[in-house]
């Protein structure tokens, strides 16, 4: 019977010296995970005893003697090391995508295992670049989303930190609708502008003129160095024309005390 066995990168296993091109013999009782010589019949199930590390070496061998098999794994009296395997032949074997350094992918490109989608950091995945898990969405860093984006859980829609939601851009959870902070939501929450509720939504916020211009704030120079939150206020109000703001003071809801207090200038 043929198979493949891991070892430590010293060729040692259970404090047993191997070497390739040998045979080697155990005498007395032998059994599954105790006394004997242990291999698998197939190289992925060697994986769930050993660690998926390339400094381990990883041999195809073949069973001389009496043999005991499990669901995953045999022992055996008599075990002929036959041949290393380089480890690039080892994720040719167990990935038939290209290019992955994990195991079990269908897909291409991924670290992670048992990927159908590519270039995922994170395991049994069918979309792409998630390094969340279980996830048939797309850039996820949380598990099991439908959507994209999400940093939550078991989203389906996109841009959620929150989980369960069918919403997008939700930091709550198990939301039907959009920007919710809260649970359980079925309408989009009013969007609140200096403190109060106001009459436009974010989206019509952040696409006004109001917001592209408060959007050129430099918080860091050009050289790298952090600029201090209220003197970039004062560098960008400087820099604008009269009409540039008159159009920030006409924001919904645009209250002087509250600009004050967020950015050092009294208008």
């Amino acid at each position: 019977m043929k198979g493949y066995k891991v070892f430590n990168k010293d060729w040692t296993c259970r404090g047993f010296q191997y070497e390739v091109g040998k045979t080697f013999t155990h005498e007395g009782h032998f059994g599954l995970c105790n006394a004997g010589l242990h291999f698998c019949q197939q190289l992925n199930d060697c994986f769930d005893y050993y660690p998926f590390n390339p400094e381990n070496k990883v041999a195809e061998v073949e069973a001389l003697g009496e043999v005991e098999s499990g669901d995953d794994k045999s022992v055996t009296n008599k075990l002929a090391i036959i041949r290393e395997l380089t480890w690039q032949e080892v994720l040719d074997m167990l990935n038939t995508g290209k290019g992955n350094t994990g195991r079990g992918n269908s897909g291409h490109y991924n670290s992670g295992d048992s990927n159908s989608g590519h270039y995922n950091s994170g395991h049994y995945n069918s979309g792409n670049r998630n390094s969340g898990n279980r996830n048939s969405g797309h850039y996820n860093s949380g598990n099991r989303n439908s959507g994209h984006y999400n940093s939550g859980d078991s989203n389906s829609g996109h841009y959620n930190s929150g989980d369960s939601n069918s919403g997008d851009s939700n930091s709550g959870n198990f939301n039907s609708t959009d920007y919710s902070s809260g649970s359980f939501c079925s309408e989009e929450q009013p969007f609140i502008l200096f403190n109060k509720p106001s009459p436009i939504t974010r989206d019509e916020f952040k696409w006004s003129d109001g917001a592209r211009i408060c959007r050129r704030l430099k918080l860091v120079d050009d050289e790298g160095t952090k600029i201090e939150y209220k003197a970039a206020w004062t560098t960008l109000w400087d820099e604008l024309s009269n009409p540039e703001k008159i159009t920030v003071q006409s924001i919904p809801n645009f209250d002087a005390d509250v600009f004050e207090v967020i950015t050092g200038i009294r208008v």
